[in-house]
Order: C-alpha cells, then sequence, then structure tokens
C-alpha cells in the first residue's frame, strides 16, 4: 500500500476490546481485531478467590487490558499487510468512570501478591455502583457548603464517578489508599502503559472528576470536608494537569512496541472517553445533532455554544467533546444489559430451540414476533432501571419494573415492552435538554444496538418522533481513537492538525434513515403519558418502595 498512512484506534469496553486500522485519508476499514477480556466483568468473585463480593460491585483485571493490546494489535498488521512504519498513531478510548489504584510506576496493586485478594485493590469498572453511599454524601456536602460544579452535573454526582469510587476505597480499606501512590482512570493508565508518561486526559477528568478547564478541580478545602484524609488526594495521588483531547501524550517505548509489532516512537494520543470519542467519528461537529451510542447501556451526547444548567444529565464539559463547544451528556445505564438480561433469564426453551432450528438469533427471533404488535397492543409498560437510573434521576437505587402482565403474556410483547421503555427514557432525556435551551433536532445513532435491530431503532423514532441517521463506521469508538490518533500524529507525517479536518475526511454516514410512523407515534404519545406518571411516582419520592425492597435484600444477605 505505497503512500498509504493508516492510524489504529482501540476500543476498551465492558467486555472485551475491540481495534481497528483505518486509512488516514478516508477513514476507510482496513482491518478489525477483538480480544474478549479473560475475566470479563468481575462481579461475584475476584478470579481464583472463594468468597463472594458484595452487591453492585464491577471490577476488571487491568492484565486484560494489557493482553488487548498484545492480541489486537500483531493481528491487525497481520491480516492486513500493513508496514509497522506506515501506521503514524494509536488513539484509545475506556468505558468510564473506570479507575485503579497503582504504585507511582503504574504497577497495578492487584498485580502485587499482597494486594491480590484485596477487591479495592483491582481495577473498579464504570458501573461498579456500590459507591452510592459516598455519591450522596459527596453530593450534599456539595450542595450545603454551595459548590457551583453541582450546576454541571444536572446537580447530582453519581456513583460511577471517580471520586466516590476513590472515597469509597478510604473508607472501606484505607490499606489499601495509603498503598495506592496513584489513583487514575484506565485510559490514562493504558496510555502510560504504551508511553511511560502518566497524562490525565481532559475528557474523563472533566466528566468524570469534576474538573473544568476554567476552574480546574474543586479547593482541596472541598476534599477535606469530605474527609480530612481525601484533602491532599490531587496532590498526592492525582494530578492537577489536565492534558486536551487531540494532543499528543507521547510516543510508543521499546516495550510497548515489543507488545503490538509497531514502531518505537509512534504518536499516542490522550486518553478518551468511549462515548465522547463517538461524537467525531459519526461526523457531529456542530450543534443539534444528538449521538446515541447504544449498546449496553446509552450515552446521549450534543454539542452547544451555549452553557446551561440541566437537570439530572451526567455532565457538561467545556472543549469535553469537540473544541470550541460545550459537550454534554446524558445516559441511561442499562439498555442492550436489559434485553441480554430478559434472554438469558426469562425466555422459556421453546423459543430457544425455534432458534435454533431456523439458524437465527434469539434476539433476532424476538424482534420478528415482536414487530406483529402494535404499539399499546399488550397492555404491558416498563421502567428501565434495571441497573437503576442515569438521567435524568441519577439514582442507581431505583430498580426496574413491568406492568401490565397477565397469563396471556408471551415473551415478545415484554421484550418489546423493555426497548419501548429505554426509548421513553432517551425521550425524556432529550426533552429536557430542549426545555432547558440545548437544541436536538437529529438523531445519530451508532453502537451494536443499531446495527442489530432495527425494530428497536423504528421504535425509538416513532417514539421520539425523529430521524434517525446511522454511523457507518461498525466500530465506532474504535474510528473516533483512530482519528484522535491521526491528529496526535499530526499533518507533517500524513495526519490531520485538528479533530474538525479528520471527522470530515474519515468519519460518514449510511445512507438508511428511520423516520417517525405517525399512527405509531400518536399511540406512543399516549402511552409516554403513562410512562411519565409511573417515572414520577417511583423516581422522584412519591413511593420509595424501590429503595425499601434494595435495602431488604442487603440486610437479608448481611445475615448469610
Amino acid at each position: 500500500m505505497p503512500g498509504r498512512k493508516f492510524t489504529i484506534g482501540i476500543d476498551f469496553g465492558t467486555e472485551l476490546g475491540r481495534a481497528v486500522l483505518v486509512d488516514v485519508s478516508d477513514g476507510t476499514e482496513i482491518a478489525t481485531a477483538v480480544h474478549p477480556y479473560a475475566n470479563g466483568v468481575i462481579d461475584e468473585q475476584l478470579p481464583g478467590m472463594n468468597f463472594r463480593l458484595e452487591p453492585d460491585w464491577a471490577l476488571q483485571d487491568p492484565g486484560d487490558y494489557i493482553q488487548t493490546l498484545k492480541q489486537t494489535i500483531p493481528a491487525l498488521l497481520k491480516e492486513s499487510g500493513v508496514k509497522p512504519e506506515d501506521v503514524i498513531g494509536i488513539g484509545i478510548d475506556f468505558t468510564a468512570c473506570t479507575m485503579l489504584p497503582t504504585l507511582k510506576d503504574g504497577t497495578p496493586l492487584c498485580f502485587l501478591p499482597a494486594f491480590r485478594n484485596r477487591p479495592h485493590a483491582w481495577v473498579k469498572l464504570w458501573k461498579h455502583h456500590a459507591a452510592q453511599p459516598e455519591a450522596n454524601i459527596l453530593t450534599q456536602i456539595a450542595r450545603d457548603q454551595g459548590y457551583s460544579f453541582l450546576d454541571r452535573y444536572g446537580g447530582k454526582i453519581s456513583s460511577e464517578w471517580f471520586f466516590p469510587k476513590a472515597w469509597q476505597i478510604l473508607n472501606e480499606d484505607p490499606e489499601v489508599y495509603v498503598a495506592a501512590e496513584r489513583l487514575i482512570e484506565a485510559a490514562d493508565w493504558i496510555v502510560w502503559q504504551l508511553t511511560g508518561v502518566e497524562k490525565r486526559n481532559s475528557c474523563a477528568a472533566g466528566y468524570k472528576a469534576l474538573w473544568s478547564k476554567r476552574q480546574g478541580f474543586p479547593p482541596d478545602e472541598f476534599f477535606k470536608a469530605l474527609d480530612p484524609r481525601l484533602e491532599p488526594v490531587l496532590e498526592q495521588k492525582m494530578s492537577r494537569e489536565v492534558a486536551p483531547l487531540g494532543q499528543c501524550a507521547g510516543f510508543l517505548t521499546p516495550q510497548a512496541a515489543s507488545w503490538t509489532g509497531l514502531k518505537p516512537g509512534t504518536a499516542v494520543a490522550v486518553g478518551n472517553v468511549d462515548a465522547h470519542v463517538s461524537v467525531p467519528a459519526s461526523t457531529v461537529i456542530e450543534p443539534g445533532r444528538m449521538v446515541m451510542i447504544m449498546g449496553t447501556s446509552i450515552c446521549h451526547m450534543v454539542l452547544s455554544k451555549k452553557e446551561k444548567a440541566i437537570p439530572g444529565i451526567c455532565g457538561y464539559v467545556e472543549d469535553g467533546i469537540i473544541p470550541g463547544f460545550i459537550g454534554y451528556e446524558a445516559g441511561q445505564s442499562c439498555v442492550g444489559d436489559l434485553f441480554a438480561w430478559f434472554v438469558k433469564h426469562c425466555v422459556p426453551e421453546a423459543y430457544h430451540q425455534e432458534a435454533r432450528n431456523r439458524g437465527i438469533d434469539i434476539h433476532a427471533l424476538l424482534e420478528e414476533k415482536a414487530a406483529r404488535q402494535k404499539p399499546g397492543e399488550s397492555g404491558l409498560l416498563a421502567l428501565d432501571w434495571w441497573n437503576g437510573n442515569r438521567s435524568v434521576l441519577v439514582d442507581v437505587d431505583l430498580t426496574g419494573f413491568i406492568l401490565g402482565m397477565t397469563l396471556h403474556t408471551r415473551p415478545e410483547e415484554i421484550y418489546r415492552a423493555l426497548i419501548e421503555a429505554t426509548a421513553y427514557g432517551t425521550r425524556l432525556i432529550i426533552e429536557t435538554f430542549v426545555q432547558h435551551g440545548v437544541t436536538v433536532h437529529e438523531l445519530i445513532a451508532t453502537g451494536g444496538l443499531p446495527d442489530r435491530n432495527p425494530l428497536l431503532m423504528q421504535i425509538y423514532s416513532d417514539i421520539t418522533g425523529k430521524e434517525i441517521r446511522i454511523a457507518a463506521a461498525k466500530q465506532t469508538p474504535a474510528l473516533g481513537s483512530a482519528m484522535f490518533g491521526a491528529v496526535a500524529a499530526g499533518k507533517a507525517v500524513g495526519g490531520y492538525d485538528s479533530i474538525y479536518e479528520a471527522s470530515q475526511r474519515m468519519a460518514h454516514l449510511r445512507d438508511e434513515v428511520y423516520r417517525p410512523i405517525p399512527e405509531n407515534t400518536t399511540l406512543y404519545n399516549r402511552l409516554y403519558k403513562e410512562y411519565l406518571t409511573l417515572h414520577d411516582y417511583f423516581g422522584r419520592g412519591a413511593n420509595e418502595v424501590m429503595k425499601r425492597l434494595k435495602a431488604l435484600k442487603m440486610e437479608v444477605r448481611a445475615q448469610e
């Protein structure tokens, strides 16, 4: 491939790592590789240990991340035949907040025999929700003391974020906290392993660690108010220096080159977050076009020139997605995971057998059967809170709910009701943005779900009343990371000088468009009103039975 230059993007997801090799000139995907994590999501017991983790824990093994590098990048080069010297840059993205404690040299504490059996020494995955008590207290103290940063995060801090997780380590295993010379996002840790340079990215810092371009992190006095032991957390275990997106974090070390087969000195971009890096990879570099990254969860990303306080969003960060814009994020914490749960635990064997006999996926069978129903025909209505609610209630202690079940209810009806519930949640997020001054006039979908479930996409269009376009890339976050890799490399070696240029050349949309079906939208408008009634009744304090049941479960389990 004479004269052509390439970049590699690596997307570190919840269950596996995905890597893509792309042509810098137009974003053409040359090769892909996937590496499932050997230890996956650790939510029951530590590898090789026989004691059970508490509810709401979700950990990972950082060794799986290194193996992703060692397996995927050589596979890309082998499949494509591309020469290492023609790869000019690497970019990576991660789920977030996914954080870990390490020594000063970057060694994860869980690699050390003394800490191998200590859960707090491992990576805390984004969906680790066991730090909810810390998140609640942090929010209350910030509110009581009048800290303005709460406005940037919808008025409430999530247990999924950095400081609640750090504080939980301190509260529950102070020896691990003291031994941790660094607390760091996994995205920044993997860049550190590639370059030998510790550099914190502005995206994760802004959306997950209370940092802003204008104000920096909260003052030490705030952390002291949380816990006097936390007062020096920034100086002792983090860094006040935050690197902007698109910057070159450093260059591939000889060790990392030996892992990957690439050349030492290859440019490595500052780390990024999976949802946020997908925005320019979906052609969105201007306001008003919301990107929905649809997979195990959904992240809703939109750009604006306006700075608005919007209740219940995950946050907004200046330059957090694209330089020159306020990047807004909202989200739903259980979407694809919800459908997977239903298929695994609630679909009878006869349906699985029918799918096997026909040689189709069980989801495809349920979709086919569900597509025969009209909106409202099942009499079912669900709340999509199987993993809590991220936006707009920001409450991980909420749980799932289905109303209208009878002896005649069929699996496909429940499956469709669950899809509809997630779509109602997205509509509420969109309406919350619009009501508070952030325009949303078009939806762009990407991720695993748009590729596999046309019925879901049509239902989302019908319920939101908006057209939905689909990003062309199969691995959108990985493409976005590859684009930032091209920016880190720079125009002088065949890359780009800005993410705007990279997006205009490397990102594309498919021709297909999902458009609302008017009669379906009319019926869904009626159902949506009922959804809002249930949403507010169970989610805004009128009846906290979900939380009482969850507390009772914890109490009973603690007695075992």
